[in-house]
């Protein structure tokens, strides 16, 4: 299968690094990629600092991509699920799989629709080739 499989992630601030992984794990699973590394980690710009999400970015060795909320909005139509609480507060129905498709890049494809556990959504979209640009 040709291109990067990036996971988008969406996060309550104070998420360890091991409910992030295991939530990353489960998508990784459901989607018949556990043994699949991803390359990157996306998420919302406020995010980033989260102590949790650098360690879990660390420890897989996948790069931390950071997207603008507002970059959000653009992959409303191609958001799988939908949090109305979500869309309150950032205008897209699953921050995850936007996160996703935005840093796959154009064409750019959902492989794993939003999966959540208490304090993680995760994501999986597939780049269209093997080079993506950082969103």
């Amino acid at each position: 299968m040709s291109g990067r499989l990036i996971a988008g992630l969406g996060l309550r601030p104070g998420t360890s690094e091991a409910d992030i992984l295991a939530c990353l794990d489960e998508a990784l699973a459901i989607a018949g990629l556990s043994h699949e590394s991803t390359s990157r980690l996306a998420t919302l710009s406020s995010r980033m600092g989260e102590p949790g999400l650098n360690a879990a970015a660390a420890s897989r060795g996948a790069e931390l991509v950071c997207v603008p909320d507002e970059a959000l909005k653009g992959f409303e139509a191609a958001c799988a699920t939908r949090s109305t609480r979500i869309a309150s507060l950032y205008g897209v129905g699953s921050v995850a799989e936007a996160a996703a498709l935005a840093a796959a890049g154009p064409g750019g494809t959902l492989v794993q629709p939003r999966i959540a556990t208490a304090r993680v959504t995760c994501a999986l979209a597939r780049s269209a080739g093997s080079e993506t640009p950082t969103p």
